[in-house]
């Protein structure tokens, strides 16, 4: 096996959650602010240093105010969540080979949680979790990618990094860890992607088998 560590970003990788984040970006913006927000901008920001910084860009004034009335309308919202077709699958399969499965994401992991409740096998199948409160630095920073390998005693070398913002590349490039870009997010566009100069872009869950 060429990377016995394969981790994973959570959001427009392995669930489907790009619909209700938009929702929640929105009504939160609407609500504290009045305005609805850029969704370009919103979109952008998505897979980033995290909620309070995608915030502050909102207003930097009101992040306290716009983070608790985002997680209101959002956190409920987990129990409608999908996975994306075949993912499952192709996180079962690296298992039965053997590889070590881990999620590493700028949500908060009490946030994970829903998600993890919501999909059981999630929980199952992976052995570590490093969410947004396990490192000072978040993504682009290589830093979540280092403590997961950290915490499962891995060498980069050994690990990929599968995700699909540019701020999931640059973590896993600036990691020295293989870099996978998944093209069917629905956040992020293919060139914005592609850009980034990934080590794969894929489109189909089934193609990171014959990458690790």
């Amino acid at each position: 096996m060429r990377y016995p560590v394969v981790l994973f970003d959570l959001d427009g990788t392995l669930i489907d959650s790009g619909p209700i984040i938009m929702a929640s970006m929105r009504h939160a913006s609407v609500t504290v602010l009045g305005q609805e927000p850029d969704e370009e901008r919103v979109r952008a920001a998505i897979g980033g240093p995290g909620l309070i910084a995608q915030m502050r860009d909102l207003d930097p004034d009101r992040v306290d105010e716009l983070v608790e009335v985002y997680r209101a309308h959002n956190e409920p919202l987990h129990a409608t969540l999908e996975s994306f077709e075949g993912v499952f699958d192709m996180l079962a399969e690296l298992d039965r080979r053997g590889h070590r499965l881990g999620i590493v994401t700028a949500k908060r992991v009490a946030t994970v949680r829903l998600a993890l409740d919501r999909f059981p096998l999630l929980d199952d199948l992976t052995e570590v979790l490093v969410g947004a409160e396990d490192t000072e630095r978040h993504k682009p920073e290589p830093d979540p990618v280092l403590e997961a390998l950290r915490r499962l005693g891995a060498a980069p070398g050994d690990a990929a990094y599968v995700g699909d913002s540019p701020f999931d590349i640059r973590a896993a490039k600036a990691a020295g860890v293989l870099a996978v870009a998944v093209g069917w997010g629905g956040i992020h566009p293919d060139e914005r992607l592609a850009a980034e100069e990934p080590d794969a872009l894929v489109h189909e869950p089934g193609e990171i088998l014959d990458l690790v």
